[in-house]
């Protein structure tokens, strides 16, 4: 039965009150940044698509984080069409402002804008796509910018790699269904199935401090390199045994205290969550269970990450591209609490 003294309250309080009058502090604070003239907020399908809905900016100059697109998939061993993921998770218009589970909203006292894509020479060369990933990261990496990247194939991580790693070899989280360390396929060693092994030879992954998780299908027999170099390899049906409390805390004792890089393949979601990718393998992780084991990750020194392999045309319901989106505002999450820590604000 209704307390009436207590509905005389709520009515007092609440009956008149309009959408942006929020009172606890912590909600306030994100609140005075989406309301304006008491219950008028910016409609999330209208202007230019971005990610996260973030501002528009074509120069990273000043900035705490940037959003990077790199539609490039030159480098599929399967089905193409990853080169279109950055566009469908710009078009995603309703992820965040605030993080419910690590209870912050990343975008709030953050520079933090949409750069648009990695520019490219050739639309046919994948290793002139390469040059040019890791000459434009580079630059990032100069200007002290933490960059979020949105692909592509999963090729496109080794340059990336090659540019934030190249004064320390870095640790990684690493979701996917595959470990991507195979060897070269038809005389191309600059594949997706690839860049990890080319990473760690290049001396810029430290692969002692790399976890690799959601691992499983046909393709293990390729992955010894993982093993061999010292990577630690949780497959799918292992997070499911373990629970995700126990990966979540072998992830962290991996990775340690050094700078570590976030990468996500959606292909480590189950095809019933994430349909629109090039190499889809059943038995894979739940949404929740990887929103779960990302939030897990707060605390790391977080220096960069990324989602790729969205390929939006084997998906008509825009479930993948959603879930890249989500993956993706987490992970800001993560790199927005590592630049705090870095600067003395936490």
């Amino acid at each position: 039965m209704t307390n009436p003294s207590k509905l005389k309250v709520l009515r007092k309080k609440y009956g008149s009150a309009r959408g942006g009058d929020i009172r606890d502090p912590a909600f306030r604070a994100v609140a005075d940044r989406q309301f304006h003239g008491g219950d008028r907020r910016k409609w999330p399908f209208a202007d230019i698509a971005t990610f996260l809905d973030a501002p528009y900016r074509p120069d990273f100059a000043g900035l705490d984080v940037a959003l990077v697109g790199v539609p490039m998939d030159l480098g599929v061993t399967n089905r193409a069409g990853a080169r279109l993921g950055p566009r469908a998770v710009r078009a995603i218009e309703r992820i965040g402002p605030y993080e419910h589970a690590l209870k912050m909203a990343p975008m709030i006292d953050c520079k933090a804008a949409d750069i648009g894509d990695v520019p490219f020479r050739s639309r046919f060369s994948l290793e002139s796509c390469h040059e040019d990933i890791e000459a434009f990261y580079d630059r990032i990496a100069a200007a002290g910018v933490i960059p979020l990247s949105v692909g592509g194939d999963h090729s496109i991580t080794y340059p990336i790699l090659k540019a934030l790693g190249r004064q320390q070899p870095v640790g990684l989280v690493h979701i996917d269904a595959h470990c991507d360390t195979a060897g070269p396929y038809e005389g191309s060693k600059f594949h997706h199935g690839g860049p990890f092994r080319m990473a760690v030879l290049d001396g810029v992954l430290d692969p002692e401090r790399t976890i690799q998780i959601g691992i499983r299908g046909g393709a293990e027999y390729l992955w010894e390199f993982s093993y061999e170099s010292g990577m630690t390899v949780i497959h799918a049906e292992e997070v499911a045994a373990l629970g995700i409390p126990a990966v979540i805390a072998k992830a962290r004792s991996v990775v340690g205290g050094g700078p570590v890089y976030v990468s996500f393949d959606v292909d480590g979601l189950d095809p019933a969550f994430a349909p629109g990718t090039g190499t889809p393998e059943v038995g894979g992780l739940s949404t929740a269970e990887a929103l779960a084991i990302l939030r897990g990750l707060i605390g790391l020194d977080v220096i960069g990450g990324d989602v790729v392999e969205v390929a939006p045309q084997y998906d008509g319901t825009t479930n993948t591209a959603q879930a890249g989106a989500q993956m993706l505002f987490t992970i800001f999450c993560l790199a927005r609490a590592a630049l705090d820590r870095r600067r003395g604000r936490c």
